[in-house]
């Protein structure tokens, strides 16, 4: 793997080893593919992803990817602005989406509290989801966190901030396996979990 012919070549399949899940040898049958393709096709390629990582932008309420200030669901008045559901990353968003069960708006955290892997909740978009409960007519935050125990404890460190907030809080039914990531549940168990969501202090123990 290492005697390539072609030193840009080499870079281009370096570069594709460092996506998430691709090894040097598909990254080697990802850039000999490209190689063979029309000069427009790879040109598509190359052009899309640069107007993708310059262009695109994150919604200034929400934090969901936008190719405006506002993103399309916080924008729509069809939407129920009352009810937000809070998700680990954009992925849940789009998987939540795909429900078509779901019709208030999102607040993307960015990811969970993880001390192993030195994510605090300073790193999160935490503070920005009690400034929404704080000026916005929220009636309820729906939280549709991964269920692990990273999730679960991102789950209670905001129960405790907002606890005392006149906001309701619910969490999804645990139809989604413990440990499961939103974007893997298949959609049917996914809005059902949305849809038979409890009130946050049933879900506590003890």
């Amino acid at each position: 793997m290492e005697n390539f012919p072609s030193k840009k070549v080499a870079q281009a399949v370096e570069e594709l080893s460092q996506l998430p899940g691709i090894g040097k040898r598909t990254a080697l049958r990802l850039a000999l593919h490209l190689l063979k393709q029309d000069a427009q096709k790879s040109d598509a390629l190359g052009n899309s992803i640069i107007r993708m990582r310059h262009d695109v932008i994150y919604c200034k309420t929400c934090h969901n990817i936008s190719d405006h200030e506002q993103c399309d669901i916080c924008a729509s008045t069809r939407r129920d602005h009352t009810i937000v559901c809070v998700v680990e990353d954009v992925r849940d968003v789009m998987a939540i989406e795909n429900t078509s069960q779901y019709k208030g708006v999102y607040h993307v955290l960015g990811g969970i509290i993880n001390p192993m892997e030195g994510i605090s909740p300073d790193d999160l978009t935490i503070d920005k989801l009690v400034q929404r409960i704080d000026n916005e007519n929220l009636e309820e935050i729906i939280m549709a966190l991964p269920t692990t125990i990273e999730g679960d404890t991102t789950n209670y460190y905001i129960h405790k901030l907002i606890k005392d907030k006149p906001v309701k809080m619910s969490t999804i039914a645990r139809g989604v396996s413990i440990g499961n990531e939103l974007e893997y549940a298949d959609e049917i168990t996914l809005g059902r979990s949305i849809v038979n969501r409890t009130p946050y202090d049933e879900s506590l123990v003890g």
